[in-house]
């Protein structure tokens, strides 16, 4: 039995864009990397008051971006990608920036359908509490390849019982 195994379609926004990869081969994640910083939000919601084209400048130099806690940027990885139809590829967090320094990825898993062809971007926000920096280049991110059932959608007016029955969140006695 043959198992064809999808290619994961990737184009650079720049010439300097790092592809995604592995850092083991048989890991299933491949490790994303921030490339550019696309928006900044501080823990009360607000935009951040410097220019993100001023903070990417200073990036790229060098600097860091620091992100209290509480807040949360978008950082794009300067890729798109695809995988082809009855996949999609979902953006995960890093543990080692969860549990080191209280970083993670919102919205997770970040769903990439087959059609989108934009450029990818991570949610990371700050929940350590304090104040933490993110260094240009640096692992963010992974993608993981899942397969997706694209299912249809059919009304009905009842559904079967269940011994569960119209039990809510937390719903059971375990």
């Amino acid at each position: 039995m043959t198992t064809t195994i999808p290619q994961i379609l990737v184009k650079r926004s720049s010439p300097d864009v790092r592809l995604p990869e592995r850092a083991y081969p048989t890991d299933s994640g491949l490790d994303v990397f921030a490339y550019e910083l696309s928006k900044y939000y501080t823990a009360d919601g607000f935009e951040s008051p410097i220019s993100k084209e001023d903070l990417n400048l200073r990036w790229k130099r060098g600097e860091k971006i620091t992100i209290g806690a509480g807040e949360r940027i978008l950082i794009s990885t300067g890729i798109m990608a695809t995988v082809g139809v009855g996949y999609e590829i979902q953006v995960r967090p890093r543990s080692g920036l969860a549990l080191k320094r209280g970083l993670t990825v919102l919205n997770t898993p970040g769903t990439i359908d087959e059609q989108y062809r934009n450029i990818i971007g991570v949610i990371i926000i700050n929940l350590s509490g304090v104040a933490q920096d993110i260094t240009y280049g640096e692992k963010i991110a992974q993608l993981v390849v899942c397969p997706v059932v694209l299912s249809e959608v059919k009304e009905v007016t009842d559904l079967s019982e269940t011994a569960r029955g119209l039990g809510g969140f937390g719903s059971t006695n375990n």
